[in-house]
């Protein structure tokens, strides 16, 4: 009996050489977004137009930061 052939461990796994994958997970989009959520929150406070968007203006502000505070945990 042989001994079974091993992978080389120059051979990349799963990804082709060169190429980073695609994460969907990165935080600087992220944050980004939460940062306009929040923007459009203290936007939605000051306006005098809509007591309809005066209302949700803390919930949506509110959104924006927790969403930052879980992004900014996300990988680079």
């Amino acid at each position: 009996m042989s001994a079974p052939e091993s992978i080389p461990a120059s051979r990349p796994s799963g990804i082709e050489a060169g190429k980073k994958p695609f994460r969907l997970f990165r935080r600087g989009p992220w944050e980004n977004a939460a940062t306009i959520i929040i923007a459009c929150g203290v936007i939605m406070l000051m306006q005098p137009f809509s007591m309809t968007l005066y209302s949700w203006s803390f919930a949506t502000t509110l959104t924006g930061t927790v969403m930052f505070i879980i992004v900014s945990k996300f990988k680079d």
